[in-house]
């Protein structure tokens, strides 16, 4: 850090900083109740939600979908080679819009599928991380470290005063 910023944030030298040494202090009871209470609640939430098993009926309806629009193509595909061929171009327009959306339920149901799985590797991948913090702070015989601070909100004219009222303090004591 330079002289120049440590003299405009009224900081003590950077030789000082490296000597002192802060203590922390142990996170507060009530810190670790209201931990305890939010994993409680995130357990009850997590038992409610229902497993991936209940896809079955919607995979069933969009099969059932995808179904019906491929046949409903192939005999409209049918039927545009049997009409006139001043009708046909219409006949041949409806039957490609039934297999787009044969290929859309199809499309559907894979992007629930994929997504599920990808919402499932993700809680296992932060179950097994919340585990590796459970057991290092076992280890430890600490709870989880909670910082604590505070702060004021100031505008960004507010922040300058007290800055150069600073300065204009130091300039007058030397």
């Amino acid at each position: 850090m330079t002289r120049k910023l440590e003299e405009l944030f009224d900081l003590p030298p950077a030789d000082e900083d490296q000597h002192t040494e802060s203590t922390a202090e142990p996170p507060l009871p009530t810190t670790r109740e209201t931990l305890q209470a939010l994993d409680e609640a995130i357990d009850k939430v997590d038992a409610a939600l229902p497993a991936v098993q209940g896809l079955d009926a919607s995979d069933r309806d969009m099969d059932e979908l995808a179904d019906l629009a491929k046949d409903s193509y192939n005999n409209l595909m049918d039927l545009g080679m049997q009409v006139d061929s001043r009708f046909a171009s219409e006949i041949f327009s409806v039957a490609s819009n039934m297999l787009g959306h044969a290929i859309t339920a199809k499309t559907a149901k894979l992007d629930k599928k994929l997504k599920m799985v990808d919402l499932q590797m993700k809680k296992l991948r932060l179950d097994q991380q919340q585990q590796i913090i459970d057991n290092k702070n076992a280890e430890a015989g600490t709870g989880p470290a909670v910082q604590t601070g505070t702060g004021i909100v100031l505008s960004r004219n507010d922040l300058l005063e007290r800055l150069l009222g600073r300065r204009d303090q130091n300039a007058t004591k030397e």
